[in-house]
């Protein structure tokens, strides 16, 4: 799949894409990814693509026309059916939350999208209603740019790609998860058995030290549900509303006061 990416500063995702276990995905061109800088389709000497915004106020906002200009560049580049075309994808404190759903459609479509990093006070609405299809936020507060946002869903969208992850079943123990119920994952130990902490020795938990796979699934299970239930209540009601829950997940609640 690919994500062409329209940015004021490519250079922020270079190293992104050259550094840890997901560049294999990008290596790979299983996730393709193409920068596109608005600057390079501005007019005059100084590339300009923002400017002070009607009806006064702080900030700039960026112009309409270099990034319709980079679109086009794009979707020229694509080459694609005005009927498949890969949907236009903007950054916004506005848009709609980010989610385990959300990155597993993407890593599914095989068009990908192009993903508009948004700077300053904003974007001419104009280019928005004319040409982005969907808007994305990765939470309730504010980023100086969308290039944030932009690394978050590919670094999601990469991990999901076969043969990316050591291990193939890895992604489907993450939290969300459907294969997980879409709960919260339990916790992790490694070694060694006993930690001298800060607050004296810790030990991992007797149950993951003995090797009875079905009790070692049974407490991460357990642990999984006493997390959601504590934390993400809404993600818990959700798994139940949905008949995801065993008797004995909904037992263990019970005896928990959990539910």
């Amino acid at each position: 799949m690919r994500f062409d990416v329209i940015t004021l500063f490519p250079e922020l995702f270079e190293p992104f894409l050259r550094c840890g276990i997901n560049r294999r995905a990008f290596e790979s061109r299983q996730v393709d990814v193409r920068l596109w800088n608005p600057r390079d389709h501005a007019e005059g000497n100084y590339r300009r693509v923002d400017d002070r915004p009607f009806g006064g106020g702080p900030g700039m906002v960026m112009m309409a026309e270099p990034l319709w200009r980079c679109l086009q560049a794009i979707r020229a580049d694509r080459a694609e059916p005005d009927d498949s075309r890969a949907p236009v994808v903007l950054f916004s404190p506005i848009g709609d939350r980010l989610d385990h759903g959300v990155v597993q459609r993407w890593a599914d479509d095989s068009r990908g999208a192009v993903l508009v990093c948004g700077r300053y006070e904003g974007i001419d609405q104009r280019f928005i209603d004319a040409c982005v299809d969907r808007q994305v936020s990765l939470g309730d507060f504010v980023l100086s740019g969308g290039e944030i946002a932009a690394l978050a869903l590919l670094d999601a969208v990469a991990r999901l790609m076969p043969g990316v992850l050591g291990d193939e079943g890895s992604h489907q123990q993450d939290s969300f998860n459907p294969a997980l119920d879409g709960l919260l994952d339990s916790p992790h130990f490694t070694r060694p058995e006993v930690w001298q902490g800060p607050r004296g020795p810790m030990a991992v938990p007797e149950v993951l030290l003995g090797g009875h796979h079905e009790k070692i699934g049974r407490y991460r299970r357990e642990q999984s549900l006493t997390l959601t239930a504590r934390l993400r209540p809404e993600l818990l009601d959700h798994a139940q509303g949905a008949d995801r829950l065993d008797k004995a997940d909904l037992d263990f609640l019970r005896r928990q006061k959990l539910l």
